[in-house]
């Protein structure tokens, strides 16, 4: 008989621990705060929508009726939203253990945020790598902590960083700006590596992503990609409980190592369970990571002490 797959009930034990995990009222986000907490970690739902986070509260109580679990407001879309809710929480938590950012909007119309940038663009990437600078000094020095960044497989799709139109301004495409904010991820997250290594600071950043997952994430695609997309969820797509088991395995294993990408094990990473995979060339390319780290250190205000 083979050996069984690894799963969430081989999540270590987190008692003690805080877990921040942004997106986490749905999908993939709330299952891998339901694991969290289920594990013994003290998480915080920071969601956008604080009816739906509290909503996503009490549903993760009813599996875990002692459950530490609670909700933080964070717009990542917006930067004042976002230096509010890391100011809340820097106060409220003096030690943070995982911060695992995994909110993502994807495929909407050319939405321009308050701060002028492209949604997409701004929400899976910019706000992530403000709040992320933003908790740094909560996290730095912390035995075991960890950042996770949530990629895509869809990172493939655009292969560069438009840095000649960051915003989509002259022609816009919701798909092609959607992997260019998830190469985007894969960057920030190479980089932030190479940065905690110079500085010896024991953070963690590392990578993973979930194959192809059955969510509301793609709800506003339409037409001929919408029905192709339900096709895929009813022969291809995995449930988000089993979607989130790289991000799980990421974050809590003690075999992960900085700077690595998880995914599914299977079908061109489709599906499956947790192994170490590959992203695109590109992704690692030094030069375009430097760039875009001094490109969202000057739009996002935020500055890293690594």
């Amino acid at each position: 008989m083979g050996k069984r797959k690894w799963s969430e009930e081989d999540v270590p034990d987190q008692s003690g621990r805080v877990a921040v995990v942004t997106g986490s009222n749905t999908g993939l986000g709330f299952d891998t705060a339901r694991v969290l907490a289920e594990r013994g970690a003290q998480v915080v739902l920071a969601v956008r929508n604080v009816d739906k986070g509290n909503a996503a509260c009490e549903k993760i109580r009813q599996w875990v009726p002692q459950a530490q679990v609670t909700v933080q407001e964070l717009d990542l879309g917006s930067l004042e939203s976002v230096r509010t809710a890391a100011a809340e929480l820097r106060a409220a938590y003096p030690r943070i253990d995982l911060l695992i950012n995994n909110a993502a909007v994807a495929f909407p119309p050319r939405t321009t945020t308050p701060d002028g940038f492209e949604l997409q663009f701004a929400t899976n990437h910019l706000g992530h790598f403000a709040l992320t600078g933003l908790l740094l000094e909560n996290m730095l020095d912390v035995d075991g902590a960890r950042v996770v960044v949530v990629a895509s497989l869809d990172h493939k799709l655009g292969g560069a960083i438009h840095f000649h139109d960051l915003q989509w301004e002259r022609r816009y495409n919701s798909a092609l700006a959607y992997a260019q904010s998830k190469l985007a991820n894969l960057m920030f997250c190479y980089e932030f590596h190479r940065r905690l290594v110079k500085s010896g600071a024991p953070l963690v950043s590392v990578t993973a992503h979930p194959g192809y997952t059955k969510s509301d994430l793609f709800r506003n695609m339409g037409g001929p990609i919408r029905a192709m997309q339900k096709f895929g969820d009813r022969f291809i797509g995995q449930d988000p409980a089993k979607g989130a088991l790289p991000q799980l395995y990421a974050a809590t294993m003690p075999d992960v190592r900085g700077g690595q990408y998880w995914g599914p094990d299977g079908f061109l990473e489709m599906a499956g369970y947790p192994t170490l995979v590959r992203s695109s060339k590109k992704s690692y390319d030094q030069q375009v990571q430097q760039r875009l780290w001094s490109v969202s250190e000057e739009l996002t205000g935020v500055t890293y002490p690594v």
